[in-house]
């Protein structure tokens, strides 16, 4: 089911090409840090949905006349980012039947968690935009128990005596982004410049990995200007136990 930040990106990829000099377009990247000069957007939602949605701008796009020459860059980016989450909930409704509508819009400053990271691109220059949903079902309407999966949320492991003594032990953990397999001939051929598409769009979560083992998923964030992760899905605590098998 499409969520809010799914209507987002597709209302505001069309409105922007509409409504910006040059026709830039909007496309998904990984997030990268936007400068000091930054600045955000917070709309809070009200509904069958409800809670904040944030747009953080690169500080470079306020100087790119994208709403003309002699235009105020900064008013013009508030009222369009006004107009895409507007619409986004007009999507919403059409496409799952959720109403939701806009009660607040604000500038604020931008945070350093993001959701989902775009790229506006204009000609030869490229700006980086970062969106942080915390949209949710509202509590009046609380969604039905899924049905039981791998990875499910966070709880409290118990750990006997014994396992107590190994908390200590350091494992290297990495982020898998996706994979890809090649034909070695593909691989000696590779050079720079080449691009290898994985099997996973940028929407979809990362894989934490500890040894051989999926522990957990999430989504990348930016924290100071360094790639995190933020969970969202954590294996059965048996299986994450398994991954200290690389120990021995």
């Amino acid at each position: 089911m499409k969520t809010y930040l799914d209507c987002w990106a597709n209302v505001a990829a069309a409105l922007f090409s509409q409504a910006l000099a040059g026709e830039p377009e909007l496309a998904e990247s990984l997030p990268k840090p936007i400068g000091e000069r930054s600045f955000g957007f917070a709309a809070t939602l009200g509904g069958d949905l409800e809670g904040g949605f944030s747009i953080f701008l690169d500080g470079a796009i306020a100087d790119a006349p994208l709403f003309g020459e002699g235009a105020d860059q900064k008013a013009g980016w508030s009222e369009l980012l006004r107009e895409t989450v507007d619409a986004a909930a007009g999507e919403l409704l059409a496409s799952t039947g959720q109403k939701c509508a806009v009660k607040k819009f604000a500038e604020i400053v931008p945070e350093a968690l993001v959701s989902r990271a775009f790229t506006l691109r204009s000609g030869d220059r490229s700006f980086a935009i970062l969106v942080l949903d915390e949209v949710s079902a509202s509590a009046k309407k609380p969604a039905q128990p899924a049905a039981q999966e791998a990875l499910l949320p966070a709880a409290p492991v118990a750990l006997s005596p014994g396992l107590e003594l190994l908390l200590d032990v350091e494992l290297e953990a990495s982020l898998r982004f996706g994979s890809r397999e090649m034909p070695l001939g593909e691989i000696l051929d590779l050079g720079p410049g080449d691009v290898v598409e994985l099997d996973r769009t940028v929407a979809d979560p990362v894989d934490l990995i500890v040894g051989d083992k999926i522990v957990a998923r999430g989504e990348v964030v930016l924290v100071n200007g360094n790639f995190g992760l933020r969970v969202t899905e954590v294996a059965a605590p048996k299986k994450r136990l398994e991954s200290i098998r690389c120990l021995f």
